[in-house]
């Protein structure tokens, strides 16, 4: 008798197991970073591109790979970092999973920071497994600021001369991992993916316009507008300088891509250029080298010189950014295909439309040809380019023209699948949290979620396998 009460426990006991691990592994959960062989190698060029195009692309990597100096430069190297920088190269900070992505998983700027002999200290919110982040301050002196505040400051270079100037004090320390729990008047961005931005810059304002349109009155029964940042009374992200739609960065507050390159040289690591033309900081000891702006375009006396030697580095990174290939989504299978389905089900293309078609446009060259590589493309990008309102979760009370504290651009999703770091502040590398962190008070995004919340743990990962086959 006690023999069989044991075996009976024994029993109960691997079936309470067994039902244990099957619950645990119903659990939807990311399936992390997708790999594939072109990971960490160089970056393609768009597919059509003629002979002329693809010069001005190598040439546009070339600059875009080129670590910057202060002074003293050989003309490969450039001149004219800092006196405030985030970083030395673009492509530090654009590196997963290759040149044109986003954050690598190791942090660059931890060796920026110390880089020819700079005294800088690493912030607490860089860390070497952690983003790229810079750092805005929500205000200063009282008033509303927004701007970027740079980590770092060539003090102490071995090219800087007597330039002594300090950090900005980004204490108290928080998580170093997520950002979070620090500073209350510091938030943080990551950088933006440009695979395929050129594409994007093709769309014509009529067809987001149109798109905007159709989805208008499911969209506004679903809680969702679309509206955000409105200049000149229109209904979407427009430039306050002539009225069209603007589309690249994190609220999407650049009109172009010459613009995002000009304000990114300026910005992050301080080179005055013929758009941003003035430096960041003019203490006199610190600009004895270089006359403004450090970046122009070049008028070689040689008659000999490539037709590429002309462009500024704006123009040269602009050309890059334009004809960098678009990310390869992974092979469909299954699970992918239902969970694009549940996907739209539930409602998440109601901001993140899955194509647009570009219009007539060239890369480089004469307009009156337009480039087969770019014209009447289908762009699958997964975003409806509008500003959204993000809810109390995610706002970083950070307004951009009329994009306010809580809005955001719809993040398109193409090459999610290769993304490390998720959200504007890179907090979370887990996807499932990511989705989650969409849904707050104030979110138009709070119907979708709860829908789906309410699917089966099999679909919620046939969601999460779909997107990371982007």
């Amino acid at each position: 008798m006690q023999s069989q009460i044991i075996i009976c426990w024994t029993a109960l006991i691997l079936l309470t197991t067994v039902a244990r691990a099957a619950s645990i592994a119903a659990i939807p959960s990311d399936p992390g970073v997708r790999h594939s062989a072109s990971d960490n190698g160089p970056p393609a060029a768009m597919t059509g591109l003629g002979p002329d195009e693809v010069a001005f692309f190598q040439d546009g990597l070339a600059r875009f790979e080129t670590v910057e100096v202060v002074s003293g430069a050989t003309t490969t190297q450039g001149n004219g970092l800092g006196p405030r920088f985030n970083s030395n190269q673009c492509a530090s900070c654009h590196l997963q999973p290759n040149v044109g992505g986003s954050s690598s998983a190791q942090n660059t700027l931890i060796g920026v920071a110390s880089a020819d002999g700079a005294i800088n200290a690493v912030p607490w919110f860089i860390v070497a497994n952690g983003p790229i982040r810079e750092a805005r301050f929500v205000q200063s002196n009282g008033v509303r600021d927004g701007g970027v505040h740079n980590l770092f400051v060539v003090t102490g270079r071995a090219d800087a001369g007597s330039c002594a100037i300090t950090q900005p004090v980004f204490t108290p320390a928080g998580d170093p991992l997520t950002g979070q729990g620090g500073n209350a008047n510091i938030v943080f961005r990551i950088p933006t993916p440009i695979f395929g931005a050129g594409l994007i810059e093709a769309i014509p304002d009529s067809a987001i316009l149109a798109n905007m349109r159709n989805n208008e009155q499911h969209n506004t029964q679903a809680g969702i507008h679309g509206h955000a940042n409105a200049i000149l009374g229109g209904n979407t992200n427009l430039s306050a300088n002539d009225g069209t739609i603007t589309r690249f960065g994190w609220k999407a507050q650049n009109k172009s891509l010459l613009m995002f390159a000009g304000e990114a040289y300026n910005v992050e690591m301080g080179i005055s250029n013929e758009l941003f033309p003035q430096e960041r900081d003019e203490t006199p000891a610190c600009r004895p080298y270089n006359s403004t702006p450090e970046d122009t375009d070049n008028f070689p006396g040689a008659t000999s010189v490539p037709a590429t030697a002309v462009l500024s580095d704006i123009e040269a990174f602009a050309d890059f950014m334009r004809m960098l290939a678009p990310p390869t989504p992974a092979p469909s299978t299954p699970s992918t295909v239902n969970g694009r389905a549940q996907f739209i089900n539930v409602g998440c293309t109601d901001c993140h439309t899955p194509s647009f078609t570009t219009g007539l446009a060239i890369a480089t060259g004469s307009s009156r040809n337009p480039s087969p590589a770019m014209s009447g493309r289908t762009v699958n990008l997964y975003s409806d380019l509008l500003v959204h309102h993000m809810g109390e979760g995610l706002a970083d009370g950070i307004s951009q023209g009329a994009a306010g504290p809580d809005e955001f651009r719809s993040a398109p999703l193409w090459g999610l699948g290769q993304r490390i770091f998720f959200l504007h502040d890179g907090r979370t590398s887990d996807l499932m949290v990511a989705i989650e962190a969409h849904q707050s008070s104030g979110s138009e995004a709070n119907g979708i979620i709860q829908q789906f919340n309410s699917l089966g743990a099999e679909q919620q990962q046939d969601v999460l396998n779909f997107l990371r086959s982007l």
